[in-house]
């Protein structure tokens, strides 16, 4: 498993426990809607503040 993340443009390492905690919760999350199929192989997740 791969997980990026962009904060700003500016690319964040970040450890592998940190790569499983953040993947297993969005994973989790996502699974459970409907039209989501369950091995699916990409989730692109963006948040902005308003």
């Amino acid at each position: 498993m791969e997980v990026k993340l962009t904060v700003d443009g500016k690319d964040i390492e970040i450890n592998n426990f940190v790569q499983k905690i953040l993947a297993g919760t969005i994973i989790g999350a996502v699974s459970t809607l409907n039209g989501v199929e369950d091995d699916c192989g990409e989730i692109v997740l963006k948040i902005r503040r308003c």
